[in-house]
């Protein structure tokens, strides 16, 4: 993936370094029940963060990095990548203003609770932030099988930056209005795999566009939706089932199967177009 001379947007926080450290009273136990909750089970990252919060840790964040362009290439990326997908959606979605983002390492302060590495990069639409500890992607690839290429953690991070489109646009209460009114945790699960599908295909929707607002300074290059789909593929509910040694449970997904990630993540990369990305007639 081409990103190098990409624009920086310069408003990444940075708390590397500031000693977030593991949950007291909770430790590495929390973070592994997180990654578990969110991969697997599709648990709220805030329902998580909140009782890490309860077990000790940090509440909502007092802490303050600095806030700029990292000058490490791993943070430089994390912010090319977000201005790059802040210039998309500032182009499809009138009045869009760009989530805030954080890098951390270990635990940092939320608006939703305490969050941890273990649960993968996330967003809270408490405080509208998407949170990225970056020692994550080695776990994406060693323990989940993900890629490791720069569109690869792309998509991820596009997926959480779709998420906060979700909250600009309602969609995201709608869909906690609509579980509250479900009939059983089945149809409540649907909402929630549509809605991460939807994500899915909003990252399909960047990727399509990205070269078109940088003048080709950000665009991808043979091969790399292949490596996207590799990682979709690998975070599906289905493939975690199995990895986990347990047995493919339909009715208990919530993030979509990986043939769903897949083929959503396609079709927002084949349309380049947002409103090809209505997952919920089936919900």
């Amino acid at each position: 993936m081409r990103w190098q001379g990409g624009r920086t947007g310069g408003g990444v926080e940075d708390r590397r370094g500031m000693g977030g450290g593991a949950i007291a009273g909770g430790g590495i136990g929390v973070g592994v029940l997180a990654l578990i909750g969110y991969f697997v089970f599709g648990i709220d990252p805030s329902t998580t963060t909140q009782l890490a919060s309860q077990l000790g840790g940090v509440g909502a964040s007092e802490q303050q990095g600095q806030v700029g362009t990292p000058e490490d290439q791993a943070g430089r990326f994390v912010d090319v990548i977000g201005a790059n997908i802040n210039d998309v959606w500032a182009q499809k979605l009138n009045g869009y203003q760009p989530p805030k983002v954080v890098i951390y390492e270990q635990g940092t302060g939320t608006g939703c609770g305490y969050g941890q590495s273990a649960m993968g990069p996330f967003y809270c639409p408490n405080d509208k932030t998407v949170y990225l500890d970056l020692g994550f992607w080695q776990e994406m690839e060693t323990q989940l099988g993900a890629s490791g290429a720069d569109f690869a953690r792309a998509y991820v991070i596009a997926h959480e930056f779709g998420h906060h489109v979700q909250t600009l646009t309602g969609t995201s209460d709608q869909v906690r209005q609509a579980q509250q009114r479900a009939s059983g945790q089945g149809e409540a699960n649907r909402y929630s795999v549509a809605l991460e599908l939807q994500a899915d295909c909003y990252a399909g929707v960047w990727a399509k566009n990205a070269a078109a607002v940088s003048n080709g300074q950000v665009a991808l290059e043979p091969g790399d939706i292949e490596e996207g789909m590799k990682t979709a593929q690998a975070i599906g509910d289905d493939t975690l089932q199995r990895r986990g040694g347990g047995r493919v449970s339909p009715e208990s997904f919530t993030h979509g199967s990986s043939a769903q990630r897949v083929e959503w993540l396609q079709r927002g990369y084949q349309s380049g177009d947002p409103a090809s990305c209505d997952t919920f007639g089936g919900a």
